[in-house]
């Protein structure tokens, strides 16, 4: 009888983090399932989690586990999906490990994911941006920190964690200016920073010599700000800016609406989607397809740029297109 404890190891410390390469907080997703589907097969099974076998894990008892979080946990579709998705991955893993598990395993991956609305994606408009600046502290010990952090999350969009990560050694203040994100499933990327970015990244490692190992970003003990740090700091000074969502409700600013705004101020100033996606980390286009989408000011542009020829128009089209090229027309022509 196999064990559940040397499969699981297995599963979190060779394939989610040497395989794989997922970084910490993926990992601590998927321990989260696991926790809670383990416990909730020991108590279907009446033994202790120690004593459980592979045999344990049926794929019924995944169908009554994802009930049970909707029934009794309360859990959105969305957080029902997320634990599917990472059992899914698990079964995928037991089934090329453990063969005998093969056929759970497909009937787990034939569990459908339950459709759901997309989450409302928050963004900043632009003079929200310029206010919050201009309300950011000019004086004190943490300013000049606060104003940098909030500097690289609209300029590079990057997620918090990845902000959080920063090294000194990560970021090119003398050109090219960059900074180097480690991202997603152990990715790194490159992403331009504005002069601006850079003056304010110089004085705030002004002290540091030698040592490029250090943080980006520290807290008032000198220690490493982590995700929720940058999400107090973001949450304080955005106090007075609460996004509307297309529902009317009114949302908190967390520091992932400065990746939405990155994002939809990029899309607007007419960034190819690809570059967009790149710059964002993003796996699939169809991440990144979202955000055209997401912004009014985009549509209304795309219907300006397709009007139809009334005649009647004093003005010219917004936008020139074949007809008003000579060239081109001439060599229609000849065709």
């Amino acid at each position: 009888m196999i064990g559940v404890g040397r499969v699981l190891f297995a599963f979190f410390e060779d394939y989610l983090k040497t395989q794989k390469g997922l970084r910490p907080g993926s990992v601590r997703s998927y321990r989260d399932t696991m926790k809670l589907f383990l416990a909730y097969v020991s108590a279907s099974c009446r033994r202790p989690i120690t004593r459980l076998s592979l045999a344990d894990l049926s794929a019924q008892r995944v169908r009554d586990f994802l009930s049970t979080m909707e029934s009794t946990r309360g859990n959105r579709v969305s957080t029902r999906n997320q634990r599917l998705a990472a059992l899914h991955t698990f079964y995928r893993f037991l089934a090329l490990r453990h063969p005998e598990m093969l056929a759970e395993a497909q009937q787990v991956e034939a569990i459908p994911v339950k459709r759901t609305a997309p989450p409302h994606t928050l963004f900043l408009e632009h003079d929200e941006i310029e206010t919050l600046f201009r309300s950011l502290p000019r004086n004190g010990i943490l300013a000049l920190r606060d104003r940098a952090l909030f500097m690289v999350l609209y300029n590079t969009g990057a997620r918090a964690q990845e902000v959080a990560d920063l090294r000194v050694e990560d970021v090119d203040l003398d050109g090219p200016l960059r900074a180097r994100l480690h991202g997603k499933g152990d990715k790194w990327r490159s992403c331009p920073i504005w002069p601006e970015t850079a003056e304010l990244l110089k004085k705030l490692t002004a002290d540091v010599h030698g040592n490029q190992g250090v943080p980006l970003f520290m807290s008032r003990q000198r220690k490493p700000l982590t995700r929720f740090g940058i999400y107090k700091i973001v949450k304080r000074h955005t106090s007075a800016l609460s996004p509307t969502t297309p529902d009317k409700r009114r949302r908190s600013v967390s520091p992932h609406v400065f990746r939405h705004s990155t994002a939809v101020g990029l899309l607007e100033q007419g960034v190819d989607v690809n570059v967009i996606r790149a710059w964002l980390g993003h796996v699939s286009l169809e991440t990144t397809n979202r955000y055209v989408e997401i912004t009014l000011r985009t549509k209304q542009a795309a219907v300006e740029a397709c009007l139809p020829p009334t005649g009647t128009s004093e003005s010219a089209h917004p936008t020139k297109g074949w007809r008003d090229d000579q060239e081109l027309l001439k060599w229609l022509s000849s065709l």
